[in-house]
């Protein structure tokens, strides 16, 4: 069966144009990849389904999930856009799955030197463009919390987000004090003066937004409006699948033997639906509704 992905490159260009942002959702199984696929088809909006190495792992390899994702798109008659993304690969990790059949890939090279991060950037491109597929490349790194100890999220150094830029990728994600997982209380918010400069020096080059669960509403669309294009989510739609799992065993459902609400269809059911609700919340919040065409 013929691939049905498609690059980022399209989609977000015209985000950039139309001053929305496209959902990037990190997708964990089957039951995801449908959640995520029905939100994005009932909503008319494209959409980039992310995979993390770590879920890559835990789904049995890149291969099966350019499958499962091919063939859930054609089982269910998916007809918006979509793209599967490596989520902050590592450079071993970026050639595999651009082997395997990704449609777009991140090179997360943070943690090199950045003229390292530059070299083994440029091998990646080489090999993603000659077969179409999309590069997402990192300047900086993304907070979050380690150990038990949080970072309020590090600023991108400016002129290396510049150099960046010219190098052909396809957006640029840059720390603006955005972290990953679950904002802490004394988070000092979106350096939007930080996203201005980056933007200025980066011809207006689509920006990825990651740790986008949890960010309040007014600063996602202040983002947006400075030329954040993309922007993760996946801490959020867990929280929501997590509760309304739990909200099922707690009434008990599980134990009614006439309707065999222990088939994991069932029990796993709200959590489906609790995802693809989640989506179109923030759906709605990045204005991508009826932005497939």
């Amino acid at each position: 069966m013929k691939s049905k992905l498609i690059n980022i490159n399209e989609m977000l260009k015209k985000a950039v144009a139309g001053k929305y942002a496209v959902i990037h959702l990190n997708i964990n199984n089957l039951l995801w990849i449908k959640a995520a696929l029905a939100a994005a088809q009932q909503n008319n909006a494209p959409i980039i389904l992310g995979v993390s190495e770590s879920a890559v792992k835990w789904m049995c390899g890149y291969k099966n999930v350019v499958d499962m994702v091919n063939n859930a798109i054609d089982a269910l008659n998916i007809t918006i856009p979509v793209a599967l993304h490596l989520d902050h690969g590592t450079y071993e990790g970026a050639l595999k799955a651009i082997e395997a059949g990704f449609s777009s890939v991140m090179f997360d090279g943070s943690k090199y030197k950045f003229e390292e991060n530059l070299k083994l950037l440029d091998d990646v491109l080489n090999k993603a463009h000659a077969k179409n597929i999309s590069v997402e490349a990192e300047v900086g790194s993304i907070g979050g919390s380690e150990d038990g100890t949080v970072s309020n999220g590090e600023l991108a150094n400016v002129e290396e987000c510049r150099k960046m830029s010219t190098t052909g990728i396809s957006c640029l994600a840059a720390g603006i004090g955005n972290i990953h997982g679950i904002y802490p209380s004394n988070w000092k918010g979106i350096n939007f003066d930080r996203l201005t400069e980056i933007a200025n020096v980066t011809n207006h080059i689509p920006l990825v937004l990651h740790g986008g669960s949890g960010i309040p509403e007014n600063m996602i669309e202040e983002a947006i409006k400075k030329g954040v294009a993309k922007i993760n989510v996946n801490t959020e739609c867990q929280l929501a699948f997590a509760s309304a799992t739990r909200k099922y065993i707690e009434n008990k459902e599980d134990l009614n033997l006439d309707k065999k609400g222990f088939d994991p269809r069932k029990l796993l059911k709200p959590g489906e639906q609790a995802i693809t609700d989640t989506i179109t919340q923030k759906m709605k919040l990045f204005g991508c509704i009826n932005k497939a065409n």
